[in-house]
C-alpha cells in the first residue's frame, strides 16, 4: 500500500496500527481495519457519500448476483488488458462487492494488491469488515490519497472523479477501466417519473491523457418478482425519492422489469 497524507501529501508508514507521516500527521486505523484519510476539513457534509439505508440496500441487491455479469465482464477485461498489475485501485468501491471479485481472479493467476477507496465510511467500514483480505481506506475521489504513479490497474465503476489525479496516480502503461451508464440504463423507472424520458448520452470514450483500448455495451433485462429485491433496487438508484409509496407498492406486487445497460471502457495512460 502506498498513502499519503490528506494534510501534507507526504508519504505514511504504518506504526503498529496508525498511520504516520515525517510531520507527525497521524491517522489511526478503524478496529474493522480501515483507515480515514478524509480530514474533517475537507468534509462538503458531516457525513459524506451514501448513507447507510443506501449503503444497505445496494449491499443486499449486490450480494444476490444481479450484477455479477457486469463484474465477470469486468474482471475478464482486467485479465486481458492488465494481466500483470501487481498494485489495483477500486475508485469508488462502496461495500468492496467489485473489488473483492476482481482480487479473487486476478490473485489466482499472481501476486497483488488492492485498495478500495469511497467517501462513504458506512460502505468502507462494511468492506474492511467483511473482505479483511483487502485494504480499504475512507477518502474523496478527487483527492485521493494514493501515491503517484504506483497504480497498475484501476476501476471505477459509477463513480466520479478528477481527471488530473487519474492521470497522477497511473503507473506507466496503467490501465484504467471504467464503468457508467448507457443510454437505455433504468428506462423503464424513467418512463414511470418523467413525461418525455431522455437517455443516457453516450460516453465520447475520451478521457485526456489516456488512449481508449477498448469499448463496449452490455446490455440485459433486469426482472424481479421478491418485494425485498425490489425495494433494494429501488432504494440504490437515484430515482428513489422520485417514486411514491402507492408506485412502490405497486413493483413490489406487480414485479419489475428494467433494462440493463452497462458502457465499458478500457483505457491506458499515455505519457
Amino acid at each position: 500500500m502506498h498513502y499519503l497524507c490528506p494534510l501534507c501529501s507526504a508519504p505514511l508508514t504504518l506504526t503498529d496500527r496508525t498511520w504516520g507521516c515525517p510531520q507527525q500527521h497521524k491517522f489511526d486505523m478503524a478496529k474493522e481495519g480501515y483507515v480515514n484519510l478524509l480530514p474533517v476539513q475537507k468534509k462538503n457534509s458531516k457525513d459524506p457519500g451514501d448513507n447507510k439505508q443506501m449503503m444497505f440496500a445496494r449491499r443486499e441487491f449486490l450480494n444476490e448476483g444481479y450484477y455479477q455479469d457486469l463484474s465477470d465482464r469486468v474482471n475478464a477485461l482486467a485479465l486481458e488488458f492488465g494481466a500483470e498489475a501487481k498494485q489495483i485501485l477500486d475508485i469508488g468501491c462502496g461495500e468492496g462487492y467489485y473489488s473483492q471479485r476482481l482480487f479473487n481472479v486476478l490473485s489466482q493467476h499472481h501476486d497483488c494488491d488492492l485498495q478500495g477507496i469511497d467517501i462513504s465510511k458506512s460502505a468502507i467500514k462494511y468492506a474492511a469488515k467483511r473482505y479483511p483480505n483487502l485494504a480499504f481506506c475512507v477518502a474523496s475521489a478527487y483527492e485521493m490519497p494514493i501515491a503517484s504513479q504506483s497504480v497498475d490497474l484501476a476501476i471505477r465503476i459509477y463513480a466520479p472523479s478528477k481527471v488530473e489525479e487519474l492521470q497522477r496516480i497511473m503507473a506507466d502503461g496503467g490501465i484504467l477501466i471504467t464503468v457508467s451508464p448507457g443510454p437505455s440504463h433504468h428506462f423503464a423507472l424513467k418512463q414511470q417519473i418523467y413525461a418525455e424520458p431522455r437517455l443516457h448520452t453516450v460516453s465520447a470514450a475520451h478521457i485526456p491523457g489516456f488512449e481508449c483500448l477498448h469499448q463496449e455495451r452490455l446490455i440485459s433485462q433486469l426482472e424481479l418478482t421478491k418485494s425485498e429485491h425490489i425495494a433494494h433496487f429501488l432504494e440504490m438508484t437515484p430515482y428513489a425519492w422520485k417514486f411514491t409509496d402507492a408506485q412502490k407498492q405497486a413493483f413490489a406486487l406487480q414485479g419489475l422489469s428494467c433494462e440493463l445497460d452497462f458502457q465499458i471502457e478500457v483505457h491506458r495512460i499515455s505519457r
